[in-house]
């Protein structure tokens, strides 16, 4: 398992983690017969959003002595009453429940305390006027949770929390049919067929954005939804008519700026089996680029994927790097001094290019690179 750090929490969580999904419906042996997987496979990072007690209960027997080697995103404001799960925005249910959430899961502590399903910007301010994100950074000064974060669909309210400062990890849905539609699209439609006639053409600008100030800002991201519900592994449902696999996707979400860790919905050993050979997969079975260029109803001409295929650069410069971190730089309209110290640590600058067009040649998209290594070399002095 590859790890990476979680934004400026300092957290090191495996790129693969785990969503509840998979504990629901198990017994308590199941749930620990799927813990044990995920540790011997170095999965520790696992999303719980959801409050439903017997879960809880399992998942914590299953943790029982083994606590420190998993990092746990629980949930404000999802709550379980009568027999079901319900979102709240009142205080006094918030506090309740992650008090019994936390001793379900047999801790006193959280890494991630992940303010629940922030949609629509009316919502995130009635978090901020009820108090319940005051309530979550007086967790974090308690240090019963470690960092704040925030799960959300909409680019538009996510960029609105990080751009506060308060919010430490972003959990946000990420795949390229999602990453097409405008920011503040409402959940319900990301995945309507209707919305992906052609022309659609490369990522919505402020879904980009989003990705790009979270990692200037140190906001660490967890991806839910990176196979779209399982649309995207599937041609007859997948809005961009073309089936993708579950490297795919995977790798698709891990090349987002700030992303750490993408979270799988795995209900059977089977299916986190699959999940966790990502890390033995090839960069072929990995490569996302043919298939995006193919996909019949999504054009993504001209718009730089990191996907690599630029490399090798006969200079040695690292075009997809240079790329990501000139991006930055014009989303931002400054250079950041987190991405200035990344570009100064590349042993190739932009500068080196002579202008061979090898990489563009290579280019699936038709990205003006050439253009862009003399953008980043006058941007960045080298």
């Amino acid at each position: 398992m590859q790890y990476r750090t979680l934004g400026r929490t300092g957290i090191p969580v495996g790129e693969i983690g785990m969503g509840c999904e998979g504990f629901s419906g198990k017994t308590a042996e199941q749930v620990r017969e799927m813990a044990d997987l995920m540790e011997s496979a170095g999965v520790n990072c696992i999303d719980l959003y959801t409050p439903e007690p017997e879960l809880l209960d399992n998942l914590g027997r299953a943790m029982e002595g083994r606590r420190e080697k998993f990092v746990l995103q629980c949930h404000i404001c999802a709550v379980w009453q009568e027999g079901q799960y319900r979102r709240t925005r009142r205080l006094d249910e918030a506090k309740a429940n992650f008090v019994q959430r936390l001793r379900l899961l047999r801790t006193d502590r959280a890494e991630v305390g992940m303010i629940h399903y922030v949609d629509a910007m009316s919502d995130w301010n009635t978090v901020v006027e009820n108090g319940i994100l005051d309530y979550a950074l007086e967790l974090k000064a308690a240090g019963i949770i470690r960092s704040v974060g925030l799960s959300s669909h909409n680019a538009a309210v996510s960029l609105e929390a990080v751009n506060t400062g308060k919010i430490d990890v972003l959990m946000f849905s990420v795949n390229p049919c999602y990453d097409l539609q405008p920011g503040e699209r409402d959940i319900e439609a990301l995945g309507d067929a209707d919305n992906y006639d052609l022309p659609l053409v490369n990522m919505d600008p402020q879904r980009q954005a989003l990705y790009e100030t979270c990692q200037r800002l140190g906001v660490g991201i967890t991806v839910m939804k990176a196979f779209g519900g399982g649309d995207l592994l599937k041609a007859d449902m997948s809005p961009a008519g073309k089936s993708l696999t579950v490297n795919q996707c995977l790798h698709y979400a891990l090349t987002r700026p700030a992303v750490a860790s993408v979270l799988c919905g795995a209900k059977s050993m089977e299916e986190l089996r699959a999940a966790v050979a990502y890390e033995e997969a090839s960069a072929e079975e990995r490569d996302y680029a043919a298939a995006f260029a193919a996909m019949p109803r999504i054009s993504w001409v001209g718009h730089c994927m990191y996907c690599g295929h630029c490399a090798p650069c006969p200079q040695g410069i690292s075009v997809a790097d240079v790329t990501r971190f000139l991006n930055l730089c014009k989303a931002q309209g400054e250079i950041p001094e987190t991405v200035r110290e990344h570009y100064a640590a590349l042993p190739h600058k932009a500068g080196a290019c002579v202008a061979c067009g090898a990489c563009e040649k290579r280019c699936p998209f038709g990205v003006a690179a050439v253009e862009n290594m003399k953008q980043a070399a006058a941007l960045f002095g080298a």
